[in-house]
Parts: C-alpha cells; sequence; structure tokens
C-alpha cells in the first residue's frame, strides 16, 4: 500500500517490447483497425529519464518497425530531463536512432515538456524534429555523444549552452524544424506522412491518411521506470528502511516488514539505475544503524541526533547529476524525524514496557512538566514524554520541574522539585537523628 502511493507520485513513460501486444492503442482511419495502404506510423511516448528500460523498449520498437511491411516509420513523442545511460547504452540507442532504415522523428511536446542535456541531443539527431510551444529544450555544455560520429549537435552560438531554449528560439537555432502546438500537427507537417485535402463547413484542412499507432510499456516495467525517477526511489527507499526498522522491534513478521521490504527493493533498484553518489547511500543506511541505537531505550538521545544528521547530509548529497527531488527529500527528511524522535520511542515504551522491570533507573530522575500534572499530565523526562501522575495530589504547573519519586507501568509517579514528599521525610530524618544526639 505504501509503495503504492510512493510510486503513484513519479510519472510513466513509453517504449514498448515487441511482445507486449496488449498494451497498443491503434487508430485507424479506415475503421477496421489495420494500417491501411498508407501504412501505420509508431508514435512512442517517452516521459521522464530515458533509463536503460526505455532505451530497450524503443530499441525494441524499432526493430519491430523495420521488420513489418506495414510500419512506414516512428516518432518519439519526448518529454524528458534527460538520460540516465552509460555511455555505451546512449551511443547504441543514438546509433540506431541515426542509422534507423525507416523514417524516424521527434515531437517535444505536449506544452510543458522538455528536452535536457542527452535527451536534447537525441532531438538533435532528427532532421524534422518539432517542438510544441510552451516547450523547451536545453544543451549541456559539452556534447555526450562523440561529434565524430554523430556530427557537431550541439547549437553553434555559446551562449544557447546550458540556456533553456523555448520552442521559437529553438527553431532559429536549428534544433528543431517546425514549432508545431499538437502531435498531429508534428505528424501532418512530416513529407513522408500521407495526409489528404478535405472540405469541412467550406474550409479545406489536412486529414491523416497514414494510421497512427501508439504504444507504451507493459505494467511491469512501468512500474520499474517509474520506481527509477528520483523523488519515487528516494522516497520507496526511505520508506522501506524506516518500515523495517519498525518491523524489527514488533513481534512477527507483519504488513510493515512486507511493504517495507517491497519498497526498498524497488527504492534500491531505481538507485541503482539513476547516478548517485555510494558514499551518501551508505551514510542513509548507516543513519538508520544509529537510530537503532536509541529506540531500544525508547528515548532519542545522542546516538539519534547522529543518525538524524547522518540522514540530512546523505539525503541532501545523494542524487549526482539528475534534478534534485527537494520535495520528496524535504518530505522524507520530515517523516524520518517524526517517526525516529516522536513515533518509535513511543511505540517502543508502549509495547515493550513491563509494569516496572527496566524503569527502576528513572525513581529519583529529574523532569519538566510539559502538561499540567493535576492530578495526571505528561513530563519529559531525558527527551522522552511519559504520562505522569501528581504524588500526595500536590499539583504541577506546565514548565515546573518534576522529580519522579515511583513507576506503575507506562506511569510516572512525580512530586515538584522542592516541598515534595522526598524534603519531608529528609526532614524528618534529619530531625530524628538530633532528638537521638
Amino acid at each position: 500500500m505504501v509503495a503504492g502511493a510512493v510510486l503513484a507520485l513519479g510519472g510513466v513513460t513509453g517504449g514498448s517490447p515487441a511482445g507486449a501486444q496488449s498494451e497498443r492503442s491503434e487508430i485507424a482511419q479506415g475503421g477496421d483497425g489495420g494500417c491501411g495502404p498508407a501504412g501505420c506510423v509508431t508514435v512512442i511516448a517517452v516521459s521522464g529519464l530515458i533509463d536503460p528500460l526505455v532505451a530497450d523498449g524503443i530499441i525494441e520498437e524499432l526493430d519491430e518497425t523495420q521488420r513489418s511491411d506495414d510500419l512506414v516509420g516512428v516518432v518519439l513523442q519526448l518529454d524528458s530531463p534527460g538520460v540516465v545511460l552509460t555511455d555505451g547504452q546512449f551511443t547504441n540507442l543514438a546509433r540506431r536512432l541515426d542509422r534507423f532504415p525507416k523514417k524516424m522523428s521527434v515531437w517535444v511536446g505536449p506544452s510543458g515538456a522538455e528536452a535536457i542535456g542527452g535527451a536534447a541531443e537525441l532531438v538533435a539527431l532528427s532532421p524534422d524534429a518539432s517542438i510544441a510551444p510552451g516547450s523547451t529544450v536545453r544543451f549541456d555544455s559539452t556534447q555526450r555523444l562523440d561529434p565524430a560520429e554523430f556530427g557537431d549537435l550541439l547549437p553553434s552560438e555559446p551562449g544557447q549552452l546550458d540556456t533553456t531554449l523555448e520552442a521559437e528560439p529553438a527553431q532559429k537555432a536549428g534544433v528543431v524544424a517546425v514549432v508545431a502546438p499538437t502531435l498531429g500537427d508534428a505528424l501532418v507537417g512530416l513529407d513522408w506522412f500521407e495526409t489528404k485535402v478535405v472540405d469541412v463547413g467550406g474550409e479545406s484542412r489536412r486529414e491523416p491518411v497514414t494510421v497512427v499507432r501508439f504504444v507504451k510499456l507493459p505494467l511491469p516495467k512501468q512500474l520499474l521506470h517509474t520506481a527509477a525517477s528520483p523523488a519515487v526511489a528516494y522516497l520507496a527507499f526511505v520508506i522501506g528502511l524506516g518500515l523495517l526498522l519498525f518491523e524489527f522491534y514488533t513481534a512477527g513478521v507483519g504488513v510493515a516488514g512486507v511493504v517495507g521490504a517491497v519498497a526498498l527493493l524497488l527504492g534500491g533498484y531505481g538507485l541503482g539505475v539513476l547516478p548517485v553518489r555510494n558514499w551518501a547511500v551508505a551514510l542513509v543506511v548507516a543513519s538508520m544503524i544509529a537510530f537503532a541505537i536509541d529506540v531500544q531505550t525508547g528515548i532519542p538521545r545522542f546516538w539519534a541526533a547522529v543518525g538524524m544528521a547522518g540522514f540530512i547530509i546523505g539525503s541532501l548529497t545523494l542524487f549526482d547529476g539528475v534534478p534534485f527531488p527537494w520535495i520528496a527529500v524535504v518530505v522524507g527528511i520530515i517523516g524520518m524525524a517524526s517517526m525516529m524522535f516522536s513515533g518509535m520511542p513511543s511505540m517502543v515504551r508502549a509495547r515493550f514496557g513491563t509494569p516496572t522491570i527496566g524503569r527502576t533507573w528513572m525513581v529519583g530522575e529529574m523532569g519538566q512538566v510539559t502538561e499540567s500534572v493535576d492530578p495526571e499530565g505528561m513530563v519529559r523526562i531525558q527527551g522522552g514524554l511519559w504520562k505522569a501522575r501528581a504524588n500526595r495530589s500536590t499539583p504541577l504547573s506546565v514548565g515546573d520541574r518534576a522529580r519522579v519519586v515511583d513507576v506503575d507501568g507506562l506511569l510516572l509517579e512525580v512530586e515538584p522539585e522542592e516541598g515534595g514528599a522526598k524534603d519531608y521525610r529528609e526532614l524528618r530524618k534529619n530531625r530524628g537523628g538530633d532528638a537521638a544526639e
């Protein structure tokens, strides 16, 4: 359930393996579901980072298009903040697109889409690429694909590097050939996409003759691709670690352990695909060990603070070279702090506490009243919040110093720092000693 909620935060992209016929949606102008005399064009929707799953899906779809006589070309509908492929994987994908024997084009859309870094280089590979108004292209300062093989793909003007280019500037820079508001406009504008002119209400319009065929990843691969987005990978990894630590302090294996294991596996897969700093991953894992030391005492102290510091540093330095998921990281840090400084200690005290064993050390400890004890309230003892009852019905106000005089299960019996029963007992003892003399 938790893993599903985390995965729902990410985007799902396209690219489909050849065998995923059930995942395809074909739109035939003739109404019979076939390609017709003008053939079919395959549209592959690519959303999110281009990872190995997406790259393999694109290549498999290129292979199927190449084998089929009915498929005349491929169009990538691109909305990607970058590429998370090795140099060899990226070169292979670019080579397959560049040397594709049939027609190939790229449309950066719909409005609001982006093509950044390596994704922008894939756009530049297509001589008839198009972009929707409101979409952007951004090149890195250095070209990742080998210029000797693919040519110079970067804009000629130095000021256009590391700069976000909107639709018209991208067209003027030669990055795209056409500004097309919709996918239909992009397709109709292609020389190799067959259309016909029809009269609609006295106006002439171009209507597609070539059939458009959409493909996407099958559900299992969509799940893994979503897990490889920075925000989802981070949250799944952190939630998995937190739930497994929670399960460690519960009796038996429950839902939290199963969900935590699934979330950790998905998060681990995502971090394995994304460019991360290994030492930061190790720091996040080590912080769980530090948390566990103090959680078992029921009171967050030194090791909880060390764990929180390590967790924050590891989270803020985890990713290298991909858009940083600020919202996810802030949510993760706040959630982990709440869990380790409040939720887990309270759970451990309530679940594993006994009437007196292990708590006698608290007798004589001093604390501070956080909720008026009259006759019952709350006190903070060495950083932990405890239910308290006033000794001899002596009320204590918020902010008063309180001394623990007895432990009754989960309830502490407290008295004021001065004027309590202990002071009177010591006074009687001293008087008794004077009388004996």
